[in-house]
């Protein structure tokens, strides 16, 4: 570096001692200001360029046009370019001119215009990949002006002391350099405009840290605002943001997905390259071989594959903030050097100091950055293994699903998802606390020699405990999940029959059941406490005995060696720096127990049979048709018999088909099979356009009739109000609390069950489809309604007129309206015409006719009983009775619905409240417009479903803490607070306890009575970690 730095008037030493540290005003040489600090931002910008242009060609967001900004920080890079090209052809003069340059004054602007020409050349393609804050070029500016900032305070310096400019060009074009830096340092920190064909972002509360700049995702300034709301007030939903993009469900799921499915081929093409490798092998080879086992496609490879860039990214912020926590203890190390020597000149402690709290600063912000980093993974890993789980649980076959429980499948959404998410903020330390242990291990090594040893064995040998007990642990965790899944599905039959159970009195029953599922899951628990009590003295006690039995093992190995306050004190450092690993990494290894067992139920669950999304072919078709079954046979299960087979269907479009035939015949089978919910044994299946169905047992969801009739779609005014007069649905409106904004219950609980079907029938209405598949939908409904429905819906003249309906049905008085009739008889089609061809055959339609035709005449008695209707009015009164009707269910389970039927009762006093079914006449009184409109007033002002929560608002009340105290019970809780505060007097004991040790003055090298010394260090270590133990115990247990 000498020969670089020349020699002469202009030359100067690389490195001078005397003049860097020896000094009371140091300073360095102008060949390493010229060189090395000139030098660092190049090397940083040229070293970081490889990974930022493969990460800018990986993320391009669209360009941002030309501004003001972009033109002043590219100008920027042109002058401070021409300043270096100015300082090299200067150069260049003075050796033409026999000045003889050293050759850093040639290399040097060489290197720096260059990198600044980079830097320009990077600022436009940023623009162009859309970049509006630029880390990488903020981080070089500062670097930039950091390392100029020596430079410039030398030249003013030396300028003084000589009296004189030395060297007046190089002093200009110097000055001109760092201010050109320090403004493109300062226009860096601000944001470009959105890229020109970015998309518009519609969220009416969109989350700022997309758009954020480097600085303010930095400092998390972007959070600032929400954190300023939050104090004002209490914060409410509509004051948080909306999702990130990337941490929505739809991308993180899909992500996940098709990297599951890439384990799934890769796992079939190894069986299937097995299969043949068993084929051509003799069959004595396959006997000696033995059978393979068959390979499962891996979740955690999917996982890993999918949120590889964030774990790597983590990984970057983890190593980063792991070596900076060892740069303060060799900083303090010198701290306690500098105090000892008094000759050491004061910059020195200042220069120290500053640089344990820019090592401090630096090491906070690392740190935070990777929380925010493995927080949002473990948040995303959570997203997807639910998304995934649910996708399968809708597409898994039916032979699967008599394996998996409803009660399963919740757990795995819950619990086993929540393992992940709680394990991923630690996974580092499978890498981390290893490095961390070794580094710690040779500082201490460097600090108290050969005896860190002693510390070393004491924690291999407390890895089998550890091991031994996470086992046990993962044991009672398979188990306990067993448990867990039991309860869960019963607690589900329970709430899901929780009306026959209470008809029945079967309470105490169930009760007992529930009760003896979960004294075994507390048995467990208990069992799980005790151990986690063990773990805790563990942890607790580990980095104190490695503590002690190194620093006992240095005073007794030799009497010499002293423990003065540098040894103890960074011992005491980097002890606490292995205190986090050797705390986290068994806690990491039972974390890791407990996950392996979730992995492994979901890895199965996702291994599972899926129904073939193939089986329905809805690309092409005959043309005019809309439905086509050849030779068709379906089944539930692959180990159960056809439930269909030998189906020869053809339905043209636009056709009204009716599917008729006994009870168990395969009617809504077929339905199934049409929707693909059936597995296909043979035959094909066409069926082209969008479809609506209509189950015979309708579907309703917990939130607003009309949500329940939009079903996530846009809300079109005319064709709502089409739809719910169609099915009838208005005069329900009138008798429901708020209309069509009435909040309905958990499977439509506060509605009848008449009322149910027309939501269920309006919905599918609505939808618009092409194909409509109806399985019975009229049977829910009194006579004169389904009447109603039929002729406005479904019929010939009805709203669904020209769409393709396929009607499963039992009612034979809307059979002659048909198109044509398709009579199933023991899962195969017995006949198929028109309903006056079928008349004529006297085949098994004629039968079917004998068989319902006298409860189909005593229907039709029933309807021809009532009264005409003599207007619409009419026509709504026969719709509430069948809202009011016995068929309802309502009068015992919904105390609302209830109160209003009895209003209604009392209106309508002659309407008969026993319902359909009953064949006699009832004489109706006709109701005023002005009546009705009171009524509904009355009802939805009086009767709401659910009121929302109220919650306390600013500190928690001391009776809160009270409660839980008596809760507890009172002597249990002064005990907890007294173990807690033994164990903070214990742990601050042992440290004054070294701190006392240390101050002990040497006598002759020695220090007298390190053995009592060390005896109560021991004690308090070994008291702070029972009472931890008995802390634990006492906390999980209660």
């Amino acid at each position: 570096m000498d020969a670089l730095c020349g020699s002469g008037e202009l030359g100067s030493k690389f490195w001078d001692s005397n003049l860097s540290l020896h000094t009371d005003n140091p300073d360095f040489t102008p060949c390493f200001q010229n060189s090395l600090l000139a030098w660092v931002p190049c090397v940083y910008l040229w070293a970081a360029l490889p990974c930022y242009l493969f990460y800018l060609r990986r993320h391009h967001q669209g360009y941002i046009v030309l501004s003001h900004l972009s033109r002043f920080k590219t100008a920027l890079g042109v002058l401070l370019w021409c300043v270096s090209w100015a300082d090299l052809f200067y150069s260049f003069h003075g050796l033409v001119h026999g000045w003889a340059p050293a050759p850093v004054f040639f290399v040097t602007p060489l290197v720096v215009g260059v990198t600044m020409l980079l830097a320009t050349l990077l600022i436009q393609y940023e623009r162009l990949q859309g970049v509006r804050s630029s880390g990488v070029l903020i981080i070089f500016w500062f670097l930039c002006v950091v390392c100029g900032i020596i430079p410039f305070r030398s030249k003013i310096l030396s300028a003084l002391t000589q009296g004189k400019i030395s060297d007046p060009f190089r002093f200009t074009t110097f000055y001109i350099y760092f201010a050109l830096v320090l403004s493109a340092l300062i226009l860096s920190c601000f944001r470009e405009k959105p890229p020109f064909f970015s998309p518009k972002n519609i969220d009416p509360n969109p989350c700022p840290e997309a758009g954020a700049g480097f600085l303010s995702r930095l400092s998390f300034w972007w959070f600032t605002k929400l954190a300023i709301l939050g104090y004002r007030r209490p914060l409410e939903e509509r004051d948080l943001w909306s999702l990130n993009k990337e941490d929505r469900s739809q991308m993180v799921m899909q992500r996940l997905l098709e990297e599951w499915k890439k384990q799934q081929d890769q796992a079939a093409r190894r069986q299937a390259a097995e299969a043949s490798r068993k084929k051509l092998s003799s069959e004595g080879e396959v006997l000696l071989e033995g059978r393979p086992q068959a390979q499962e496609p891996s979740f955690l490879r999917a996982l890993m594959a999918t949120f590889s860039t964030s774990f790597l990214l983590s990984m970057g912020f983890k190593l980063i903030q792991d070596l900076l926590s060892f740069i303060n203890p060799q900083l303090l190390s010198i701290l306690i050097r500098f105090i000892s020597n008094p000759t050491a000149p004061t910059w020195w402690g200042f220069l120290v100091a500053g640089l344990m709290f820019v090592c401090s600063v630096m090491q906070t912000l690392i740190l935070h950055q990777y929380y925010h980093c493995i927080f949002v993974m473990g948040l995303r890993f959570r997203t997807g293994i639910i998304g995934v789980i649910y996708r399968k649980a809708l597409v898994i076959t039916n032979s699967v699903k008599r394996e998996s429980t409803v009660g399963e499948i919740v757990n795995l959404m819950s619990v086993d998802a929540q393992r992940f998410m709680d394990v991923v903020p630690f996974i580092n330390l499978l890498w981390s606390a290893p490095l961390q242990i070794i580094l710690a291990v040779y500082f201490l090594w460097q600090n108290l020699g050969p005896s860190v040893l002693a510390g070393v064995a004491l924690m291999i040998l407390l890895i089998p405990l550890n091991g031994a007990v996470a086992v046990k642990m993962r044991a009672f965790q398979v188990e306990q999940m067993k448990f867990k899944d039991s309860r869960i599905k019963l607690m589900s039959e329970i709430l899901g029959g929780i009306k026959v159970l209470k008809l029945y009195a079967w309470e105490p029953s169930f009760l007992k059941q529930v009760e003896g599922i979960r004294q075994d899951e507390l048995r467990l628990m208990r069992q799980v406490a005790y151990l986690h009590a063990i773990s805790t003295f563990i942890w607790v006690c580990t980095p104190f005995l490695v503590t002690l039995t190194t620093l006992g093992v240095y005073v007794s190995v030799d009497k010499n060696n002293v423990l003065d306050a540098e040894k103890a004190f960074v011992s005491v450092s980097l002890f606490n720096i292995l205190k986090i690993p050797l705390n986290m990494l068994p806690q990491l290894i039972s974390n890791l127990a407990q996950t392996s067992v979730s992995l492994k139920r979901i890895q199965h669950f996702l291994s599972q049979d899926e129904l073939d999304p193939q089986c329905v072919e809805r690309k092409t078709i005959t043309p005019g048709y809309a439905v086509i079954i050849h030779n068709g046979t379906f089944t539930w299960a692959q180990d159960l018999p056809p439930t269909l087979h030998s189906l020869d269907i053809q339905v043209p479009k636009g056709a009204l088909v009716a599917v008729v035939g006994p009870v168990g015949c395969g009617k809504s089978s077929l339905l199934s099979a049409l929707l693909g919910e059936m597995e296909k044994l043979e035959g094909k299946v066409y069926m082209k356009g969008s479809v609506a169905y209509v189950p015979q047992q309708a579907w309703i969801q917990n939130c607003t009739l009309q949500e329940n009739v939009l079903f996530g779609q846009a809300l079109d005014p005319k064709r709502y109000q089409k739809a719910l007069e169609a099915c009838a649905l208005l005069a329900d409106l009138e008798v429901l609390p708020g209309g069509d904004q009435t909040e309905i219950g958990e499977k439509g609980i506060n509605l009848s069950g008449g009322q149910r079907q027309r939501v269920s029938v309006a919905r599918a209405v609505y939808s618009d489809a092409d194909i409509f598949l109806l399985d019975d939908p009229l049977s829910a409904v009194d006579s004169h309604v389904a009447k109603h429905i039929f002729d406005q819906v479904i019929g010939p003249e009805g709203v669904l007129a020209g769409k393709t309906r396929v009607l499963v049905t039992h009612g034979i008085s809307f059979l002659p309206q048909t198109d044509f009739i398709i009579v199933l008889s023991d899962g195969h089609v017995s006949e198929m015409g028109t309903y006056s061809a079928l008349l004529q055959r006297d085949g098994s339609f004629a039968n079917f006719l004998r068989n319902y035709a006298p409860d189909e005449d005593k229907e039709h008695q029933e309807a021809d009983n009532k009264p005409a209707l003599e207007d619409k009015e009419d026509e709504g009164v026969l719709m509430i009775e069948d809202t009011l009707s016995s068929h309802t269910d309502l009068t015992d389970n919904e105390p609302v619905t209830y109160e209003v039927q009895k209003q209604f009762l009392r209106q309508l006093s002659s309407m008969s409240s026993e319902g359909e079914g009953q064949g006699r006449s009832v004489p109706r009184r006709r109701q005023s417009a002005a009546e009705k409109v009171v009524l509904a007033t009355e009802a939805k002002a009086s009767h709401v479903l659910t009121q929302e929560e109220k919650t306390e608002m600013g500190t928690v009340k001391l009776s809160v803490y009270w409660d839980y105290a008596k809760a507890v019970g009172l002597w249990t809780t002064l005990v907890i607070c007294l173990l807690y505060g033994g164990q903070s007097a214990a742990a601050i004991g042992a440290n004054v306890w070294l701190s006392a040790w240390t101050d002990e003055a040497a006598v002759d090298n020695q220090q007298n009575s390190t053995s009592y010394r060390l005896g109560v260090y021991a004690a308090l270590g070994i008291l702070q970690g029972a009472v931890a133990q008995q802390d634990a115990l006492a906390t999980v247990l209660l």
